[in-house]
Order: C-alpha cells, then sequence, then structure tokens
C-alpha cells in the first residue's frame, strides 16, 4: 500500500523536477516534501531521483511510478467522488487551450460530468491570452492554459505538467540553415509565437511568417500542406508530424508550462473537484481529434441532470 499524500509529493517534484517548487505547490515545508520521496523510496526499494546539489532526475523506476502514481490517485479521487461527488452542485465555466482540447482531456470532462451529475460544465475553447484574460474579467471559473516558464501564474495557478517545445514539420520539409525560417503561427499574441521569434533571434536567425491562424486546425492544415514549420508542445505534437534535422540549424526552444488558473471568486468545490480530475489524470497528451478553427471563444454549455 503506497501513501496518497507521498504519491502526490512524489508527482509534484516528478513534474517540477524541484524540491523547492514542489514544496511551494504543496504548501508544505521542503524537509516534509524530501521526507515523503524517502519514505515512498523505502517503500518500493528503489531509488525514486537521482539528485545531486542542482539537478534532479527521475530513475527507470522513477518514471514507471509516476505512471503508477497517477493511476492510483485518479481511483482514489474516483472513490472519492463516487461517495461524495454526487452532493456537489453548481456551475462551473471552464476554459481549454485549443490544442489541449484535443487530447484525451475530453475523457476526463466526461467523467468529470458523470460524477457529478448536478454540476452545470460550461466549456470555452480558446487561446490561453484570451483565456487568461477571461478569468480576470470574471467570465471563467478555471482555464486551462500554456504558460511561459518562471512562474507568474501564482497564487492562483496550479502546475499540472512543465513541457519542452519543440520545431515541427511533415518528413521532408527542407529548411536552409543560412537562410529565413518559414514558419507557419498564430496570430499574436501568441505564446509559442513569441517564444519561437525570441529564440530565432537570439541563435542570429530569422523567420519568415508563411501562415497566420487562429487555431490549431488550421496550423496541422498549413504545416501538412508543406508552408512551412510549426511550434508544438513535445507531448502535444501529432504522430505524423517530425522535429526537423540538426542540419536546419534551428535553435533549442525553451520549456512552457501547463497550468490551471482558478478564479479566486468562483465556487471553490467544483473548481477544485475538477482539478483534482485533471492532476490526478496527468497522463501524457497525445492529440487524438480535431476541432474546426473558430476566430472567437467557443463555448459549449452541457446542462446538469436535474436533482
Amino acid at each position: 500500500m503506497y501513501d496518497p499524500d507521498q504519491l502526490r509529493t512524489f508527482l509534484a517534484v516528478a513534474q517540477s523536477l524541484s524540491f523547492t517548487q514542489a514544496a511551494e505547490r504543496l504548501g508544505i515545508r521542503q524537509p516534509t516534501v524530501s521526507q515523503h520521496v524517502r519514505k515512498l523510496e523505502m517503500a518500493v526499494g528503489r531509488p525514486l531521483f537521482v539528485r545531486d546539489t542542482r539537478t534532479v532526475t527521475l530513475t527507470a523506476d522513477g518514471e514507471a511510478m509516476a505512471g503508477f502514481a497517477r493511476t492510483i490517485l485518479a481511483a482514489h479521487e474516483e472513490a472519492a467522488g463516487y461517495f461524495t461527488g454526487s452532493e456537489l452542485r453548481g456551475r462551473l465555466r471552464f476554459g481549454v487551450t485549443d490544442d489541449l482540447a484535443l487530447t484525451p482531456l475530453p475523457k476526463i470532462l466526461r467523467d468529470f460530468r458523470q460524477l457529478y451529475p448536478r454540476i452545470d460544465l460550461e466549456l470555452t475553447v480558446a487561446q490561453s491570452p484570451n483565456l487568461l484574460r477571461r478569468v480576470e474579467s470574471g467570465h471563467l471559473d478555471l482555464a486551462y492554459v500554456k504558460h511561459g516558464v518562471g512562474g507568474g501564474y501564482e497564487p492562483n495557478g496550479r502546475l499540472v505538467r512543465r513541457d519542452p517545445l519543440v520545431w515541427a514539420g511533415i518528413s521532408g520539409t527542407r529548411i536552409a540553415p543560412d537562410g529565413p525560417v518559414p514558419l507557419v503561427a498564430y496570430q499574436a499574441p501568441s505564446l509559442s509565437r513569441s517564444l519561437g521569434v525570441q529564440s530565432l533571434e537570439q541563435a542570429g536567425r530569422t523567420c519568415r511568417i508563411t501562415c497566420i491562424v487562429r487555431g490549431v486546425n488550421g496550423v496541422l492544415a498549413a504545416v501538412r500542406a508543406g508552408l512551412g514549420i510549426a511550434i508544438f508542445a513535445r507531448s502535444l505534437m501529432p504522430a505524423d508530424l517530425v522535429e526537423p534535422p540538426p542540419s536546419a540549424g534551428l535553435p533549442e526552444l525553451p520549456p512552457i508550462d501547463l497550468v490551471l488558473i482558478t478564479n479566486p471568486r468562483a465556487a471553490k468545490e467544483p473548481a477544485e473537484a475538477l482539478t483534482a480530475a485533471i492532476l490526478g489524470s496527468n497522463a501524457p497528451l497525445k492529440p487524438d481529434a480535431v476541432l474546426d478553427p473558430q476566430a472567437p471563444p467557443r463555448s459549449v454549455r452541457h446542462r446538469a441532470t436535474p436533482a
């Protein structure tokens, strides 16, 4: 039997690769984080991290335990929801970026609605800056967005995972190492676009934006048509796209954070229940569907089951 608190602490360290950040996220002291990890390592009989004075890295057994921990905690949340969730009620306005909406997240939302049938869930799909503005203005209760690394989303943000950005195109896309990079990009403001252009400028490269799109389907259509390359979080890159070879001379891109941002004025219990469901189901995300691109945010309202 593995202690759920120890598993949650372990996952916080595994996601941030920092004992200090894990302690801040969980609201506990760093010695407590170290103690939880040490006890879990004693329970499994194997080291889960390799750590020195500057870095923390998962071992192979740590990678395996991360998967088990998510499964165990998801089952724990499901059991708790079965006995207590049906009493939760109210409205929850949830926003998500369009590329995250192409992942197993819809299944998480479907399971959530089954566990909490009296919560009226309203879903908005848009880009991160738009969703953040809607949280700040009080039009959303919770948003799942992409955010630059380095914080800035506290105290109302929860880190779900950190993901490296990568260049992606169709196989055979030609990029001259001394020429402008053909880039398919979201319309501004866009986090991936800004980070990509900044990385190219720092490497002494220029870019030529060949297509400006409003949604992830536009990105996919343009890239698959060979108009250029785009930028994806690695876990969200479609299987038919590939990273350009080193001969293209492209600079390494920084990581981004996938974050849940809560409106502090929102009803607390519904937002916390969905946050727990997403954190407990934090399996690797891979695109598995395609949405039609929309210029404005798209809202879909799911009516609650009558009590």
